[in-house]
């Protein structure tokens, strides 16, 4: 895994250039003296996240970042730092009103500007040039950053490279490290325990894995709240036999950022070593086109004892999920919290940029959705509409992986997930796009790890 401390992160603070951190107001002419002429005189806005280059004898002295006023954390802010600074090592230093805030801030700062500096290329990325000289108290923020490399990492590497056994290797690799116990199913293994899984993998020559990971915080007793991850981990999506279209399938090397997502709040969970004990499901498959593969009128079995009708092969994640949450369910998990990138529908609703929450409990829910809003991650609920369950019914079958309806595709496959969680276990569903369309600061064009804050800093509310 990509160390971001070790790229562009430094605890060498000699000959570090400042970089002025500053409220949003009028003028700075108390906090910045004479320059405060000069941004004036060169039309600076001073909009949160605006950065400005101050001039020196030996050309750029400092550089100066506005943050809001408004106390709300945003890592993004700092996001630009990484691009707009020039080669060197840079300290933060905080103006005196900021002095309570300060803390927080610097994790923010810490964590933009990873996400900012991030970038992918292979064989590896190049060395950082522009380096942020790490605060102290701020060893989280760079915890995250790892988690969101790493996430990005593996979206971003092209499906000849990241197959169903690379993704479950270099998960299972990561998790071990942190001090996981780690299992990986394949081959005969799969048949019995996950067979609906095991079906969607069966048209691809590189067989599906199921990783399964365990752990225990150092301050957990026997009784301490179990959290149960699972993560949809489709390497590639052709669509099967209901194949996409060529456009359709560009992007199709991101089918796997549920897992990358779940994988990164576990190491972040592991990494605090939360006071709870944690299990982590991630199905590793890809969606192909061969005579093996699933077709549409299959009926295919189900680890839960369900028959599910295949109404398009293209509907393959909901497959793959629903094995792994039976067998989720039979630990009678605390919390219980899936993602995918699961439905077109959720992007049509929400965009590209805020991922849809599903949830058959409000105080879950409400942990999610408060931890999302305190960390600039946000999401938005959608709603678990029951009345829309009898469109799953089937006549030759005891539920359809599809609807013969046209609308409320997210929600619809939702509930066909909800059929596989066992009454009274608090379940969230995460339905995410796992990208970014277009560049903004800290948010680099590709492979992205939204609600990855909010997920995990949720998790910090059961213990």
């Amino acid at each position: 895994m990509r160390d971001p401390l070790k790229i562009c992160l430094t605890d060498e603070a000699v000959d570090a250039r400042l970089i002025r951190v500053v409220r949003a107001r009028p003028d700075w002419d108390d906090v910045l003296g004479g320059h405060a002429a000069y941004l004036r005189e060169s039309g600076f806005r001073g909009d949160a996240g605006d950065v400005a280059l101050l001039p020196g004898a030996q050309g750029v002295a400092e550089a100066v970042i506005v943050v809001s006023d408004d106390g709300r954390r945003d890592p993004c802010v700092f996001g630009g730092l990484a691009q707009r600074l020039p080669d060197g090592n840079w300290r933060l230093l905080f103006e005196e009103a900021l002095a309570a805030r300060a803390p927080t801030l610097a994790e923010d700062a810490v964590l933009g500007f990873c996400m900012g500096a991030y970038s992918f290329h292979l064989p590896e990325a190049p060395p950082a040039s522009v380096r942020l000289v790490c605060p102290e108290g701020t060893e989280d923020a760079v915890r995250l950053a790892r988690a969101n490399w790493l996430g990005r990492d593996l979206i971003n590497m092209p499906a000849n490279l990241l197959g169903p056994d690379e993704l479950a290797f270099r998960a299972g690799s990561a998790l071990r490290e942190a001090g996981a116990d780690v299992e990986i199913f394949q081959d005969g293994m799969l048949e019995e325990a996950y067979p609906c899984l095991g079906a969607v993998g069966a048209g691809s020559d590189r067989s599906p894995r199921v990783l399964v990971a365990r752990w225990s915080g150092s301050r957990a007793s026997g009784d301490a709240p179990l959290i149960s991850l699972v993560g949809k981990g489709v390497c590639f999506d052709s669509g099967g036999y209901d194949i996409k279209p060529s456009a359709g399938m560009l992007r199709m090397k991101k089918d796997m950022g549920g897992a990358a997502l779940m994988l990164a709040v576990a190491l972040v969970t592991i990494g605090r070593d939360l006071p709870v004990r944690l299990e982590l499901r991630l199905g590793c498959v890809e969606n192909s086109v061969s005579g093996h593969a699933m077709r549409p009128g299959d009926i295919l079995k189900t680890r839960a004892g369900l028959s599910v009708e295949i109404g398009n092969t293209d509907a393959e994640g909901r497959l793959v999920l629903c094995d792994l949450l039976a067998e989720a369910c039979e630990a009678d998990p605390d919390w219980l919290i899936d993602a995918a990138t699961l439905t077109g529908a959720a992007r049509i609703a929400l965009g590209p940029d805020l991922p849809a929450l599903f949830a058959n409990d409000d105080s879950l829910c409400e942990a999610l959705i408060s931890a999302g809003k305190e960390r600039r991650d946000d999401l938005w609920r959608l709603p678990l509409w029951h009345a829309y369950d009898a469109w799953l019914d089937r006549k030759v079958a005891d539920i359809g992986n599809v609807t013969e309806k046209p609308g409320a595709g997210a929600i619809t496959a939702a509930l066909f997930l909800a059929r596989f969680v066992k009454e009274g276990i608090k379940w969230a569903h995460l339905d995410t796009y796992a990208w970014n369309d277009a560049q903004s600061p800290g948010r680099p064009q590709g492979g992205e790890t939204p609600a990855l804050r909010a997920v995990a800093d949720a998790l910090l509310r059961i213990v």
